[in-house]
């Protein structure tokens, strides 16, 4: 679809149900650490409302940006509670509806099972040639992960060494790829059911970042969105905590 607005790269996936006279579709800004979790909510939404959404996938500046330039989302799961928070003070959010849905973590990943130790020294190591990381303008989990070399003291040495993401998702497309040798990701881009799909990976201590409160908030064209509201309540529901907490989320 052509639009006056310049949209970020993201992927656009939308979950079909049954068709109901009475079934609605909400469009979902997704912050793209949470690729997988909303593709399983997504179902379960379909599957027990009858409601769809279309979600697309991208780095939360970005799609603040495009929500204060009318981007026509219903709803908004951003990687911050900042930019929903600034939303609504703007007027662009329904008032009340603001939660937080998910804390998330950040961890350093390769798919090389033997590279990453559970203390990250490899971060020093030379052979290591690039390391990827999001964009901390725009991505919360890039902005952790600038935080955490500067807390290791490792700034200075590792810029050389930096690729970066325009969000978490394309951060983490380039160590899968082989295009960086470790990188930055969030936990939930590297856990299935609980447990690491590939590779290896350092659980980076909480000290070292400041806290990823994920916000969610329905946005003014959705507050009278069935879908949107189905979808709002449905993340709340003690299963789809479950759900969230098995990507290696907190709550």
């Amino acid at each position: 679809m052509r639009t006056r607005l310049r949209l970020i790269p993201s992927l656009i996936f939308a979950v079909a149900g049954p068709s109901a006279a009475w079934a609605a579709e909400a469009q979902v800004a997704v912050a793209a650490n949470f690729t997988e979790p909303i593709k399983a909510i997504a179902a379960v939404l379909e599957k027990t409302t009858g409601h769809t959404i279309k979600v697309s996938l991208g780095a939360t500046g970005a799609f603040y940006t495009q929500i204060k330039n009318s981007a026509p989302f219903d709803v908004f799961l951003a990687a911050d509670d900042e930019r929903p928070a600034m939303l609504e003070k703007e007027g662009l959010a329904a008032p009340g509806t603001r939660f937080t849905y998910a804390t998330g973590k950040l961890v350093l990943w390769s798919v090389d099972p033997a590279k990453v130790d559970d203390k990250g020294e490899i971060l020093k190591s030379p052979q290591v040639r690039k390391v990827a990381f999001a964009n901390p303008k725009t991505a919360p989990y890039g902005a952790a992960a600038v935080q955490v070399m500067d807390k290791l003291g490792l700034a200075d040495a590792l810029k050389p060494k930096l690729v970066q993401g325009e969000s978490i998702g394309q951060t983490y497309n380039f160590v899968k790829t082989g295009n960086a040798d470790i990188g930055f990701v969030a936990m939930s881009q590297v856990l299935s059911e609980g447990k690491l799909k590939e590779g290896s990976m350092w659980v980076i201590p909480q000290e070292n970042y400041g806290t990823i409160r994920q916000d969610a908030v329905v946005l003014k064209r959705g507050e009278n969105n069935e879908a949107a509201i189905a979808l709002m309540k449905l993340l709340q529901s003690p299963n789809i905590k479950d759900l969230i907490r098995s990507y290696g989320y907190d709550l």
